[in-house]
């Protein structure tokens, strides 16, 4: 499977740390592949310069189902939703995902 990642803030990841789990923020976590990050990235987090990307062992996730984005999103693209709670352990990595000067996001450089 893909690698999956989550964008989240230092406080959000602290707060997922101290309960074990990412939760849902409606049904399901938002996860995106490296290819599609940029696009949520851009929309939710223009310019703040402390995201973060958790980089995700499909393996360690039970229910994840691939679907539309929202309206605006490239109809093709389909993105990984997360049904239920993400266990920390399922996070392989954490990375610094900074904003370029103008505010956007580029493509993420991931660890190997």
């Amino acid at each position: 499977m893909a690698t999956l990642l989550h964008l989240t803030t230092p406080d959000d990841w602290r707060a997922a740390q101290e309960r074990g789990a990412l939760l849902p923020l409606e049904e399901f976590v938002h996860l995106s592949t490296p290819d599609q990050v940029a696009l949520p990235a851009n929309r939710l987090f223009h310019g703040r310069p402390d995201v973060l990307l958790l980089v995700l062992d499909p393996a360690q996730l039970t229910d994840v189902r691939w679907e539309p984005g929202v309206p605006g999103d490239p109809e093709s693209m389909l993105f990984p939703h997360a049904y239920g709670a993400v266990p920390v352990a399922a996070v392989r990595a954490v990375v610094p995902y900074p904003a370029r000067p103008d505010g956007g996001f580029d493509a993420p450089d991931l660890p190997h």
